[in-house]
């Protein structure tokens, strides 16, 4: 009987590079931070998206437009919305809480509806100081995603709530 040689490693076993390797699950976990994320990035850009052009036109001179903040009451009251919306990461953040019966999920909804409908009269109803420019800048359609935005972020996090 021959004895093994202590110097002689055993053979490599090769790995099938092939197979496919398994990918590690995504539970419902992963996500939990997803909605308040997605809340600030939305309320930030829709506090930004006040300040670009919400209706653009051209005459015989240069292309101008008009941003969202000259609009009258509803492109400022979209400005203060995203800020609010911003306001109320940071107090959760902070560690402040609004009362278990005002849930911070409905707030959030709420804001993003409010400024919905604000952005959505803009993008219908031309102010009358600004009838030439018939055409609407990129800025109103940002600002209304953005709100959409928000309300979605705040239905992310009623389902985190649950």
């Amino acid at each position: 009987m021959q004895t093994p040689d202590p110097y002689q490693s055993p053979a490599p076993e090769e790995e099938d590079w092939l197979a496919p390797q398994p990918r590690p699950a995504r539970s419902f976990e992963d996500l939990s931070g997803l909605g308040v994320r997605l809340t600030w990035v939305a309320g930030l850009l829709l506090a930004i998206s006040a300040f670009t052009d919400w209706y653009v036109g051209s005459g015989p001179g240069p292309t101008t437009s008009v941003i969202g903040w000259h609009t009258g009451a509803l492109g400022k009251l979209v400005f203060f919305i995203g800020l609010a919306v911003l306001a109320l990461v940071v107090l959760r953040e902070s560690g402040i809480e609004l009362p278990a019966t005002v849930p911070e999920s409905l707030v959030v909804i709420a804001l993003g509806a409010l400024s919905t409908v604000f952005v959505l009269i803009r993008l219908i109803s031309v102010p009358d100081e600004f009838f030439g420019w018939r055409g609407r800048g990129i800025g109103i359609f940002i600002s209304l995603l953005a709100s959409l935005v928000v309300i979605v972020a705040g239905l992310l996090r009623a389902g985190e709530e649950l």
